[in-house]
């Protein structure tokens, strides 16, 4: 019986650090929300934790509280602008092979009980190419990869989809170029990414949009206000709500059964076969 409410489950990732993954992660989050989505954003990343501090949130709980049974996930989610929820995680998760069988049963029906109220579950994750980043990417529907203007961003975003290519036979992702100049510069730096992957691997890469380098980012990091509410009418605003129209068009993947519990299920099963050095 197929889910009467199937929900999209979007990895975004980067291979390093610093080009504004979370941002992006929240304010596409947000964005959708506002076109009248029901969003979930899981912050994937259990060493440093940020998409809370960009919404200027600070929970009490996080998803150690749920595997103890001491809050129901419910319990544990704070709502941002435009009615985001925010699940955050914690380092108690990050080694999924560790839980214990009873444990494992808990985080699945937790998160099976959320696809209910859900239309999107975004999952920020930690930059580099970790097992835990490698595992919460491959168990979503859809990739997201995001680089920037810098040689190591656009090295370290090739070497992980080779990674995921070679050793896991994923072939299609979506790339978003942030904190570009001008459209045409993206839409380059698409191209110089495209060009090595051509040649190399057997992937296709999508290019869904450019952000623009804008002030308006910093000044909303610094009030915790996300830029789509505290600017929306700054470029970098525009470029997001039309990445997040194209993603909203996105068609959900034909799914049995839920599959928020598809995808928590399948990080256990990567986890405990320790599939990543």
């Amino acid at each position: 019986m197929n889910n009467p409410n199937p929900v999209k489950v979007i990895a975004i990732t980067s291979g390093k650090g610093g080009a504004g993954k979370s941002n992006l992660s929240v304010n596409l989050g947000i964005a959708l929300a506002q076109k009248g989505c029901r969003v979930a954003i899981l912050d994937a990343d259990m060493g440093l934790a940020n998409v809370d501090i960009l919404l200027g949130i600070y929970p009490k709980f996080n998803l150690s509280h749920v595997l103890t049974g001491e809050k129901t996930l419910q319990e544990i989610i704070q709502v941002g602008p435009s009615g985001l929820k925010v699940i955050p995680g914690a380092s108690g998760i990050q080694k999924m092979a560790e839980l214990s069988v009873t444990e494992q049963a808990s985080l699945i029906h937790a998160f099976s009980e959320l696809d209910k109220d859900l239309d999107v579950l975004i999952v920020d994750t930690a930059a580099g190419i970790s097992a835990s980043v490698v595992n919460f990417t491959r168990a979503c529907q859809e990739i997201i990869v995001v680089v920037c203007d810098e040689p190591t961003s656009l090295t370290d975003a090739y070497a992980f989809i080779k990674l995921l290519n070679r050793d896991y036979k994923l072939s299609n992702f979506h790339v978003i170029t942030n904190m570009v100049k001008t459209a045409q510069q993206g839409q380059a730096l698409f191209q110089k990414l495209t060009k090595v992957t051509d040649h190399y691997l057997d992937v296709t890469l999508r290019f869904i949009g450019a952000v623009p380098h804008d002030p308006n980012l910093g000044k909303a990091v610094q009030k915790q206000n996300p830029v789509v509410v505290a600017f929306p009418d700054t470029k970098a605003s525009i470029s997001i709500k039309e990445i997040a129209g194209k993603i909203d068009n996105w068609p959900v993947q034909a799914q049995t059964g839920s599959f928020i519990n598809f995808f928590v299920e399948r990080m256990l099963q990567y986890d405990s076969n320790k599939v990543v050095a």
